[in-house]
């Protein structure tokens, strides 16, 4: 065998490889690795003005929420939160509801139904109990995003502030 055929061979063995991927190292491969970030919420206050359901956050004391990050892999319940961001969480103008708002953003090629569960935890010491609220059934065009508000009822009779996070509880998506 002449010299520029195992030359041709031993290129031609480079540029499969290269183009399938170390297999072991998970680089350039079909089978990918997993990554995570992880993600924090909290806030805090109370809202003196401002309605539920507009952008205004004036009047609020504490801090917003947010979420983020990127994550391959992992479980359905995983994938539909990394789409969802938590903008703002506090008492309404009316101080009778809890409220969380958030921007659920599909960046898939197909639409997606979301259902999500928000939990308000109180602050450690406080007696405040932890309160729930649900967004059913929205749905987020591929590639698009939507705003929505998870709402629960404020049982107490301050201004909001023993709630001193929010989380997403659970959050769920399947295709329409």
């Amino acid at each position: 065998m002449k010299f520029r055929h195992v030359r041709a061979i031993a290129v031609f063995g480079i540029a499969i490889v290269a183009l399938t991927g170390a297999r072991g190292s998970h680089g350039a491969s079909c089978g990918g690795g997993s990554h995570s970030s992880s993600s924090s919420s909290s806030s805090g206050g109370s809202s003196t003005s401002g309605s539920s359901g507009s952008d205004s956050t004036s009047g609020t004391s504490g801090t917003s929420s947010s979420s983020g990050g990127t994550t391959t892999g992992g479980t359905s319940r995983d994938k539909a939160e990394r789409d969802i961001k938590i903008d703002s969480c506090k008492l309404d103008s009316s101080g009778k509801n809890l409220v969380a708002r958030l921007t659920v953003t599909n960046s898939g090629s197909l639409d997606q139904t979301y259902s999500i569960t928000m939990k308000f935890n109180p602050a450690a010491g406080s007696s405040a109990v932890a309160a729930q609220a649900r967004v059913t059934g929205l749905k987020v065009k591929a590639g698009a995003s939507a705003q929505t508000e998870a709402t629960a009822p404020y049982t107490g009779k301050g201004d909001g502030s023993e709630y001193k996070e929010c989380v997403v509880s659970t959050a769920s998506k399947s295709s329409l």
